[in-house]
C-alpha cells in the first residue's frame, strides 16, 4: 500500500471520528464501525527502507556435474510514491489507487549454472515489462508479462501474506510462470534441443527475525516444479529446483514503530527541517589501483586520464542507527563518462543507500559510505583493461560502493549562509565481489575514479 493510500485512510478515520461527535447516535454507531473495520497493511508493508547482504543457493536443473550454486546478493528495499526498489525487483509506477498499482516493471531472472560457466554465459539478468499489482490489508497478489533482452517473452502470477508477530514476520508465496517456445528453448533446450511453451509452479516462504535495533536475520526457502515438457529433454536431469537465502539486513527498529503504535503512517520523514534531501555534484578521475591502494594513500594516474561527472539526489530515511547519529540516504544517480583517446561516451546509473556519521574537529566533518548498483550502458576503458588482463568477460551491472569525506563550508568560512553546503572528495567504486555473486558476472575487480564534489541540503 503506498503513501497516499494511509493518508487517505488516516484522514477518512479522522473525519468519520469528527462528524460522529456532532451526527445522533445511530449514524455514530454506523460509522465508528466502518473505520474498525478498515483493513491495514503490516508494519512489512508499511517501512520505506532496508538494506541487506546474503547467500543465495540455487538447485542446477541441467545434465552437470555440479547440483548446486552459491551467490552473495546485496538488497535495497524503498518506496516512495512514484516508484518501488524490493531486493531483486522494482518498478515505477504508471497509475495507482489504494488497493491497484499498474506499474513499468523490472525483475532479475536467475539462471542457475555451475560457477565457472557463468562469467561467459551472464545468461541472467534484470529483464523488463508490465505489472498489475492488487493489495488489501497484508493480501498482495500481482501479474506481470515480461521479456528478456531479445523479447523472449514470458510471464507469471504471483499471490503472498504477509504475517507478523512479535519480532517474527513470516511470507508465504505461490507463483506461476507462464514461458514461450522460444524462452524454453534457449534456457532449457539451450539452443540444441526444440522445446514448447509451458508452465512452471513456485512456492515458499521467506522470513525475517527482529535481532536487535535496527538488525534483522534474513531467510527464505522455496521450490520450484519445471513442466514435464522440460524435464524431458536432455539437457535437464532433475524436475524440482531448490532455492535458499540466508543474510542480514538493516531496516526500521520494529520496536519503535510498535511503541509509536500499530499503524503509524508511513512518511519517509517525520521532521520538518528542509535539509533531508541532497543535491551532489560530482567531477572524478580513473585510476588503475585498486581500492585497498587509494586508501592507503597509493594511488596511480590513469595514463588516458579517463574522467566522469556525476549527479545524485538523495532524501532521508532516518536519522538514527543502532541509536547512533548515523543518518542514512536513499540515494539515485546518473554518471556520465567523458570521452577520451581510448573510450566514447556513455552513461551510468546508480541506485544505493548511503550513512553519514558526522564529526566535530574544528569544523563539522563528515564520514559517509555507500552500498548499490551500477549499471553502465558500455564498460569503460579503464574497467575493461581490467577484466581482459584478469581474463573475464565484463559485467554492466555491478556492485556499487562510494566513500566519502567532507566538511561543512558554513563552519569552515564562517558563513552561517553556507551551512547546509558540504565540499567532500569521494571513491567512487564499481566491482564484482571477489567472484561471489552470479549477478555481476561473476569476475572479480572493477573500477574507481577519485571525485571532488559539492553536496547541497535542502
Amino acid at each position: 500500500m503506498n503513501n497516499n493510500s494511509l493518508l487517505i485512510s488516516s484522514t477518512l478515520a479522522l473525519a468519520l471520528s469528527g462528524a460522529a461527535i456532532a451526527s445522533p447516535d445511530n449514524r455514530e454507531s454506523n460509522e465508528l464501525t466502518e473505520a474498525s473495520a478498515q483493513v491495514y497493511p503490516t508494519r512489512y508493508q508499511s517501512e520505506d527502507w532496508g538494506l541487506a547482504m546474503g547467500v543465495r543457493r540455487g538447485d542446477i536443473p541441467y545434465a552437470v556435474d555440479d547440483d548446486e550454486v552459491y551467490d552473495i546478493l546485496p538488497l535495497i528495499k524503498f518506496r516512495n510514491d512514484y516508484f518501488f526498489v524490493d531486493g531483486m525487483e522494482a518498478g515505477a509506477h504508471l497509475w495507482k489507487n489504494e488497493n491497484h498499482q499498474v506499474n513499468a516493471y523490472t525483475r532479475f531472472r536467475f539462471v542457475d549454472i555451475p560457477t565457472e560457466l557463468q562469467n561467459e554465459s551472464q545468461s541472467q539478468a534484470f529483464d523488463f515489462g508490465l505489472q498489475y499489482r492488487f493489495l488489501k490489508g497484508a493480501w498482495e497478489a500481482d501479474i506481470a508479462f515480461m521479456a528478456d533482452s531479445n523479447k523472449r517473452s514470458y510471464g507469471y502470477s504471483r499471490t503472498k501474506y504477509h504475517w507478523e508477530s512479535g519480532d517474527w514476520y513470516l511470507s508465504p508465496y505461490a507463483e506461476l510462470h507462464w514461458k514461450s517456445a522460444d524462452f524454453n528453448q534457449f534456457y532449457y533446450g539451450l539452443d540444441k534441443y526444440d522445446a514448447s511453451g509451458g508452465v512452471e509452479f513456485n512456492a515458499g516462504i521467506t522470513a525475517r527475525y527482529h535481532l536487535i535495533s535496527n538488525l534483522y536475520l534474513l531467510g527464505k526457502l522455496g521450490v520450484g516444479r519445471i513442466e514435464e515438457d522440460i524435464v524431458n529433454l536432455p539437457t535437464i536431469d532433475t524436475q524440482y529446483q531448490y532455492e535458499s537465502f540466508f543474510g542480514l539486513g538493516f531496516y526500521p527498529d520494529s520496536n519503535k514503530k510498535k511503541a509509536a503504535g500499530a499503524h503509524p503512517s508511513p512518511q519517509l520523514n517525520s521532521d520538518t527541517d528542509s535539509d533531508d534531501e541532497f543535491i551532489r555534484i560530482a567531477h572524478g578521475w580513473a585510476t588503475p589501483s585498486n581500492l585497498n591502494a587509494i586508501l592507503s594513500w597509493q594511488t596511480r594516474t590513469d595514463p588516458y586520464n579517463n574522467q566522469l561527472t556525476s549527479v545524485f539526489y538523495g532524501t532521508r530515511l532516518t536519522e538514527t542507527l543502532f541509536t547512533l547519529p548515523i543518518e542514512l540516504y536513499f540515494t539515485p544517480g546518473a554518471v556520465w563518462h567523458h570521452d577520451s583517446e581510448v573510450q566514447g561516451n556513455l552513461a551510468e546509473g546508480v541506485v544505493a543507500i548511503k550513512a553519514f556519521y558526522t564529526f566535530e574537529i574544528g569544523p563539522r566533518w563528515r564520514l559517509g559510505v555507500a552500498e548499490g548498483l551500477s549499471y553502465v550502458s558500455s564498460v569503460t576503458h579503464i574497467e575493461g583493461t581490467e577484466m581482459e588482463e584478469k581474463g573475464y568477460k565484463p559485467s554492466k551491472l555491478l556492485n556499487f560502493l562510494d566513500f566519502s569525506l567532507d566538511v561543512n563550508m558554513g563552519d569552515l568560512f564562517g558563513n552561517n549562509a553556507l551551512n547546509k553546503m558540504w565540499l567532500g572528495y569521494s571513491i567512487h567504486h564499481r566491482s564484482g565481489i571477489y567472484e561471489k555473486s552470479s549477478a555481476f558476472g561473476r569476475i572479480g575487480g572493477g573500477s574507481n575514479y577519485q571525485t571532488v564534489y559539492i553536496q547541497w541540503h535542502f
